[in-house]
């Protein structure tokens, strides 16, 4: 079975998604959870405590660091 392939007629800048839509944050609070979560890890504590001294560290931009 062959999977389908995009519109190779279709300029590649049609298929990409520009970066001024792209965002890490909502404008919301950064929680440890998140943070825990963007960087990979399981929700342990051992993980959320290193979250918050990143966070303390960072402020919310710790999360802007861990996602591309």
């Amino acid at each position: 079975m062959s999977t389908p392939q995009p519109d190779a007629s279709k300029p590649v800048t049609d298929r990409v998604t520009p970066d001024a839509l792209l965002h890490t944050r909502t404008g919301t609070d950064v929680s440890p959870e998140d943070v825990v979560l963007a960087s990979g890890k399981d929700i342990t504590p051992k993980n959320l405590e290193w979250a918050r001294r990143k966070l303390d560290r960072e402020g919310p931009a710790a999360i802007d660091k861990l996602l591309p």
